[in-house]
């Protein structure tokens, strides 16, 4: 299975695992899958750091290098195609990371792990709920 992890599911994985349902844990544990991540997820960790929402201890780059070496993720690109597609896409709460994270999920044929509900029973959109 490709697996694109919603922001936050990328960022407790890496530093508060306790967050992740068991079946969540069990898919990115399970090394027939493969694991992306978007750029707009990288981004939006820097911004949670700046607002303290995420400590680290160490520079962001430097956090960045140790959480890749950790754990085997493929870019998922950040390309024109996810761009038309994000232009289309309507959410109740309009948050632009999402809606990117949406929109690469769709083009790409990934499934979406997350934990924000706006993304249920979306026909477009495969996803794993964080159960």
């Amino acid at each position: 299975m490709q697996l694109l992890l919603d922001t936050h599911i990328w960022v407790w994985a890496v530093s508060s695992p306790e967050k992740l349902g068991h079946g969540v844990r069990r898919q990115l544990e399970n090394p027939k899958n493969e694991l992306f991540l978007s750029p707009v997820s990288i981004w939006e960790a820097r911004h949670l750091v700046r607002r303290k929402r995420l400590r680290i201890k160490q520079s962001f780059p430097d956090w960045l290098e140790m959480v890749f070496a950790r754990v085997p993720i493929k870019e998922a690109p950040f390309n024109f195609a996810v761009a038309v597609e994000a232009a289309g896409i309507e959410l109740p709460e309009s948050d632009p990371g999402d809606v990117f994270l949406a929109a690469t999920a769709a083009v790409f044929r990934l499934t979406l792990v997350t934990a924000d509900a706006q993304f249920a029973g979306r026909s477009w959109l495969q996803t794993m709920a964080n159960d």
